[in-house]
């Protein structure tokens, strides 16, 4: 029996199992994420820190929120990442245009100095081995490859998921890639701490990555290392 004719006796069979009237369950709406990076003057960084933490807490209590991870760059203290994980769509959307994020853009405006950059994704690969202890390194990369190789780079950063599984420290590893440009990708990883990650950093696996990487990328490769000011 040929692949298309076994599908659609297969089809057939599930039909005929279902109730009479019955209709099938429409299929679910894939999550959503977003990364937003933030930079304010070096002045503004405390009362930043105050809004970010407000606005993170009231994002939790809204539906369809997974997570709101609210990171401070390590080494740029003015320099914050917002990671927003949503349950589709529709609940990101109404966040987006809902009163906490509205009253936080309108507050931060004062004290930014660069643009608001937000940059709504969907989760190519991600592997969790825990909850992130304190102190945990956040690194979040963003790789720009040309149009041609954006293939090649998901099956790469699916490689570089599955290696790093296997190396100890790692807490959390996902990568997510643009809704409005398809061969740009987030890549986000959580290390329990700073020997972890420099472990990671020189592995067989990362190196293999960095490689092939290069010939396709269309900027530089730009990692910036985080921690969670909660």
């Amino acid at each position: 029996m040929k692949i298309g004719s076994a599908m659609l006796v297969a089809g057939a069979i599930m039909m005929s199992a279902a109730p009479a009237g019955a209709q099938a369950p429409p299929a679910p709406a894939p999550a959503e994420y977003a990364v937003t990076y933030l930079e304010v003057t070096p002045a503004s960084e405390g009362e930043a820190v105050k809004l970010i933490k407000q606005l993170a807490a009231a994002s939790r209590k809204e539906p369809g929120n997974v997570r709101f991870d609210v990171l401070q760059r390590q080494d740029r203290k003015s320099h914050f990442a917002l990671l927003e994980a949503w349950s589709d769509p529709k609940a990101r959307e109404a966040h987006d245009a809902g009163p906490a994020i509205t009253d936080f853009r309108n507050k931060l405006k004062e004290l930014r100095s660069g643009p608001y950059d937000q940059r709504p994704s969907l989760q190519v690969a991600s592997v969790s081995a825990s909850a992130p202890p304190k102190g945990a390194v956040y690194v979040i990369t963003h790789v720009d490859v040309t149009p041609n190789f954006k293939d090649p780079t998901i099956d790469m950063l699916k490689k570089l998921t599955e290696d790093a599984r296997k190396e100890p420290g790692l807490e959390r590893i996902d990568v997510w890639q643009q809704n409005n440009r398809a061969n740009h990708f987030t890549l986000l990883e959580v290390w329990k701490d700073p020997a972890a990650l420099e472990g990671h950093v020189v592995a067989a696996g990362t190196k293999e990555f960095r490689e092939k990487l290069g010939p396709m990328s269309g900027a530089l490769y730009d990692d910036r290392r985080y921690t969670s000011i909660e």
